[in-house]
């Protein structure tokens, strides 16, 4: 099982882009409406304003959820573990609930860097560990070279992208897949039939595409300032769509369109 499978780590929350005041202010306001893991990485260069916002917290440690990413850049064994070392510090924390490599090493081969993540955690530097952006191929070398349990793989996953490969390899492996872009940066509203399928429920179209990567069985991180907005991405827990609302929202895949691309993030691999 998912460490992410808990009913209140299942919605994260999701801390790119955000920075000072804005950071802060949202995840306040996260706490508030009861958000209890958050996500960030160390590409994204708030780790140390996440985590003094959440040291701030009534919220005790034990009751959060961490996630931070080691950066591509950092996948050397030299800089890997002192990289690790100043995510704890900027963290402000004594362990990482979950440590992931953010992307695969580029050309290199996968296996020197899945080797030092597991370094990682026997140095106790993080309780659970896995893998980001990895594809079919890569998760099954994951699975070979790790003596521990592969946490996550945090993949793209919306309904607008057909991800039945990855899903698949989840079930082959036993790596849960985890969820980012998870309404595609705001493109699923130009569907219609998301938002129709939401007037019958009662709940929005970006509810509706949530609650379908859930019941995928995919876990999900959003981010919004917005505190409405906020709200709605964590309140999709009191309602379930049928059979043939998940068949409508399926056909929308053939979309294929796919945020994390090679023209935007040098280190994406090529894709399944």
């Amino acid at each position: 099982m998912s460490v992410y499978n808990r009913d209140v780590f299942q919605r994260g929350f999701g801390t790119f882009p955000l920075r000072g005041d804005m950071l802060a202010d949202a995840v306040r306001n996260a706490l508030e409406i009861g958000y209890r893991a958050f996500d960030t990485a160390q590409w994204y260069g708030n780790e140390a304003e996440l985590g003094s916002v959440l040291a701030e917290s009534a919220v005790p440690r034990d009751g959060l959820l961490i996630t931070t990413k080691v950066h591509p850049e950092n996948m050397d064994a030299e800089d890997f573990l002192p990289s690790v070392e100043r995510s704890l510090r900027d963290l402000d924390v004594d362990i990482i609930d979950v440590l992931l490599l953010h992307w695969p090493p580029g050309d290199d081969p996968v296996e020197p860097s899945l080797e030092l993540l597991q370094e990682a955690h026997r140095l106790g530097y993080a309780r659970h560990v896995g893998v980001s952006n990895y594809t079919t191929a890569m998760m099954r070398t994951a699975l070979s070279v790790m003596d521990i349990p592969i946490a996550v793989n945090q993949v793209e996953f919306h309904p607008l992208i057909n991800q039945e490969k990855l899903l698949a390899a989840s079930a082959e492996t036993g790596i849960p897949l985890s969820s980012y872009c998870s309404i595609a940066r705001g493109e699923i509203f130009k569907y219609p039939r998301l938002a129709e399928i939401g007037q019958r429920q009662g709940k929005t179209a970006a509810q509706v595409a949530l609650r379908w990567i859930l019941q995928k069985g995919v876990t999900m991180n959003t981010m919004s300032t917005r505190v409405e907005n906020m709200r709605a991405n964590f309140e999709i827990m009191d309602f379930e769509l049928s059979t043939e609302e998940m068949r409508q929202i399926e056909s929308l895949t053939v979309a294929n369109h796919r945020i994390s691309n090679a023209d935007v993030v040098p280190y994406a691999p090529t894709w399944d």
